[in-house]
């Protein structure tokens, strides 16, 4: 059994990335969505690629700024939060897993539960314990990002009014195993994902401990060398933004399974028709194929604008949520 200051630092990490995670989701709720609907469309999402003829046919979504324009019109302004109660129901427990585990790992790995020391860790070991906390995180919480997907993708006039009736529907057609469509993508994309925004994180949260400590060496100075609120924001920015970078194409193809069979209105586009891809790398093939390059980074503009200030927001709030909790516990 395990030591009473053990299981309250598990519930207090949890507790701190729960709140993290959903202060970061709702805030980058409205990029969430445009990036969603660029991820599901068969057609071309730029005009330029309009213009070289890559596939025949209008495209619904064609730029960012055209995008928010179409959604604010027909939708309004709950258009930008559509899908967000099952985004929370699916983040925050998402991340309050992802960050307990990872302090246990972290822990495990240094031989010590204070998170400065964890800092001292290799670096290959922070980039291992961020992709095995992520995979935990993904298998906890994925039947909430599938209801998030498709409450986001399905447009006006809705085919699921309610998270409920998508919950029923799923089950109802495709069994409990229809709430984990796309996982096998998910969870190849989410360990080098998760692994290069925690142990990128650790490696730039070094490097500007690092910096503090020249400069206040430099002029002869005393002050802590901590990092800033500034130069968390920072840490976290860049982490997210390479994580995003590297690993967005199989952010689509968890997408268009997820969204297989969606009756939604003909203006939205083509459908990805049931069991349209056979495996991920199936859909990687043929989306190569029908679609071009551009087709495995649809959405990347808004993904990596909505990553960048989500890593940071969510790196940010658990440092200060965590150092709260811990104090108010202490």
């Amino acid at each position: 059994m395990e030591e009473p200051g053990q299981i309250k630092r598990a519930l207090l990490d949890a507790s701190a990335g729960a709140i993290s995670g959903g202060i970061s989701r709702t805030v980058t709720s409205p990029l969430d969505v445009i990036k969603i609907r660029f991820q599901v469309q068969l057609e071309p999402t730029s005009s330029w690629a309009l213009l070289r003829g890559d596939l025949s046919g209008s495209s619904k979504y064609t730029g960012m700024s055209q995008a928010t324009k179409d959604i604010l019109r027909e939708e309004g302004l709950p258009g930008f939060w559509r899908g967000n109660v099952p985004a929370l129901l699916m983040v925050m427990p998402y991340t309050a897993i992802q960050f307990a585990v990872l302090h246990k790992l972290k822990t495990f790995a240094s031989g010590s539960s204070k998170t400065v020391d964890h800092l001292s860790i290799s670096p290959y070991l922070s980039y291992i314990s961020g992709g095995l906390a992520g995979c935990a995180a993904t298998v906890g919480s994925y039947p909430f990002d599938l209801l998030r997907t498709i409450l986001a993708s399905q447009g006006e006039p809705k085919v699921y009014p309610t998270m409920r009736s998508a919950l029923f529907d799923i089950i109802s057609t495709r069994g409990f195993r229809g709430l984990y469509a796309g996982l096998s993508p998910t969870l190849v994309e989410i360990v080098p994902y998760a692994g290069l925004q925690f142990g990128t994180y650790d490696t730039f949260k070094r490097w500007a401990m690092t910096w503090n400590w020249s400069r206040s060496f430099n002029t002869s100075s005393t002050t802590d060398h901590s990092l800033s609120s500034f130069q968390l924001f920072i840490c976290g920015l860049a982490a997210g933004t390479c994580a995003k970078l590297v690993c967005h194409p199989l952010d689509v193809v968890k997408k268009r399974f997820q969204i297989e069979g969606l009756q939604r209105h003909p203006k939205y586009g083509a459908r990805v028709d049931h069991r349209a891809y056979k495996n991920m790398f199936d859909a990687l093939q043929r989306i190569l194929q029908s679609e071009g390059w551009h087709g495995l980074y649809k959405g990347i503009v808004p993904s990596t604008i909505k990553a960048a200030p989500a890593g940071a927001v969510t790196f940010v709030a658990y440092e200060f949520t965590s150092d709260w909790l811990e104090s108010i516990l202490s």
